[in-house]
């Protein structure tokens, strides 16, 4: 079974980039046709789908979010990061890596078979 664990810093300074890390155990990040996808949670809101990388590689993201976010692969390690650059407090969520097996957009947990535990990130000074 397919397990993800996210990893980061859990605060960070307002204007800077965030990075992300979420590691794979279980299953390969190059395996057809999976997606692996950033999902983060703000406080009091709904989940939003912030991007994902696919299996051969190609990254999708967001278009409220395309300008601050790039999202990479490392195969060699099993891992896919989250770069998010220019950070607010607006940027304070739980932030998931999740897998899905078709491309979507859509944050509905239904369409997503794995998640990570999330991680808890402020962004504050």
């Amino acid at each position: 079974q397919v397990q993800l664990q996210e990893s980061g810093p859990g605060l960070v300074n307002p204007s800077q980039t965030l990075s992300l890390t979420c590691t794979v155990s279980g299953g390969l990040i190059t395996t057809k046709f999976y997606y692996w996808n950033w999902i983060r949670q703000p406080p009091g809101k709904g989940l939003e789908w912030m991007g994902a990388i696919g299996y051969s590689g190609n990254a999708y993201y967001s278009p409220s979010l395309k300008t601050r976010t790039s999202i990479s692969r490392e195969t060699y390690k099993n891992q896919f990061t989250l770069q998010l650059s220019s950070v607010t407090p607006e940027d304070t969520a739980v932030y998931y890596c999740a897998r899905s097996t078709l491309f979507t957009q859509q944050a509905d947990r239904r369409l997503y078979d794995s998640w990570g535990q999330g991680t808890q990130v402020t962004v504050s000074s």
